[in-house]
């Protein structure tokens, strides 16, 4: 007999993020049950939330945080910094310092994120060894090395391409990596339009399924990218640290984009979906409830994962929950905005990951 576990408080429901009051019956790795007329005996009580998915992170520059201010271009463009750091360092290291940023993730509540992962088939490898028995998932997007054999290998190893922009790469050679990674069934996502606009149609004629900054994009470049239906992230507070600018959002969600969001370098940035929510919505003004779901179920919905990040029966219970008597969470008046605008990985009850629960006094750094 399968175990259910209650979950009881204030939470979002279904796609439109719908405020609700009541409970939530978990089985196995399931939501079961959602409603709010009957009365609830040892519940885990709480703000209840999606958990988090990172749409757009580089953990493998986990090993040289924090570096010296410098462009973008030397910083992590072909052979920058990134690059020579990356080329110096063995393997294991690398791996290490990935496993420790996998837990920092779980430990803040995010149960998928997406890796743009350098390095060729000897970085995917690298970054699936890091995963190993994680309470995160992840998408792995490889690009291809100039010792790699062949685009058929990487692919095969890793869950699609993630290619830096069409300016650093030769376009019929990127065309042809792109209609190979289709035929197999990858997926394929670009950075654009985050130094400037001259990467921005080309990455769009190639199709993605989402294009990562877009800070010097514009609303003919959105409607375009709605048009062939290709997502958008953000990646808000990298783009601040990088002085490239803040993307335009709200144009992108006027467009009907579906906008996700991310960390990305972890040398700029700590992967903490906490942080980029709060920097959303107080920087950009968004509604706590687009920030909310930017950050859950639309990210997920960009990474075609849409049987998680968000609260409805069927669901996965990948859930996490806020505390609400914590210095910081008591005596709020608006429940999304106070979790989007304020919370802190200190707030955090527990985690549901697949359905098991994991309190956060049994978390990594607690």
């Amino acid at each position: 007999m399968s175990h259910e576990l209650i979950l009881a408080g204030n939470f979002v429901y279904g796609d439109s993020f719908e405020d609700r009051t009541g409970y939530i019956v978990i089985e196995s790795d399931r939501i079961k049950e959602i409603g709010s007329d009957r009365a609830v005996d040892s519940a885990i009580e709480g703000f209840i939330i999606p958990s988090f998915v990172n749409a757009h992170t580089h953990i493998g520059d986990s090993i040289a945080k924090e570096p010296i201010f410098m462009p973008l271009e030397r910083l992590v463009g072909p052979g920058g910094l990134k690059e020579q750091i990356l080329a110096q360092t063995p393997h294991e290291v690398q791996i290490e310092a990935m496993k420790e940023t996998i837990i920092d993730m779980a430990g803040c509540g995010i149960q998928l994120f997406c890796d743009f992962r350098e390095g060729g088939l000897a970085g995917v490898n690298m970054l699936n060894t890091a995963l190993n028995d994680a309470r995160v998932r992840a998408k792995v997007l490889g690009r291809p090395a100039d010792d790699d054999a062949g685009i058929e290998d990487l692919l095969e190893s890793a869950d699609g391409l993630g290619i830096s922009s069409t300016a650093d790469c030769n376009c019929d050679e990127l065309a042809e990596m792109v209609a190979k990674a289709r035929s197999m069934g990858k997926m394929f996502a670009i950075h654009a339009g985050e130094r400037n606009t001259g990467d921005i149609e080309s990455a769009i004629e190639l199709e993605p399924d989402f294009m990562v900054h877009l800070t010097k994009a514009s609303r003919r470049h959105f409607r375009q990218m709605y048009d062939r239906g290709i997502n958008a992230v953000i990646c808000l507070r990298s783009n601040l640290v990088t002085g490239m600018g803040m993307p335009p959002v709200q144009q992108m969600l006027e467009a009907g984009l579906t906008v996700g969001s991310g960390t990305d370098n972890v040398m700029l940035n700590s992967p903490d979906m906490f942080r980029e929510m709060e920097f959303i919505s107080k920087l950009l003004r968004i509604g706590e409830h687009e920030v909310l779901k930017m950050c859950t179920w639309n990210s997920a919905k960009v990474l075609g994962e849409e049987d998680t990040g968000v609260i409805e029966e069927g669901k996965k219970a990948n859930l996490l929950v806020i505390r609400a008597d914590t210095p910081n969470m008591r005596h709020i008046t608006n429940w999304v905005k106070g979790t989007v605008r304020r919370a802190t990985r200190a707030d955090i009850y527990g985690i549901l990951y697949e359905g098991e629960l994991q309190l956060r006094t049994e978390l990594p750094g607690f």
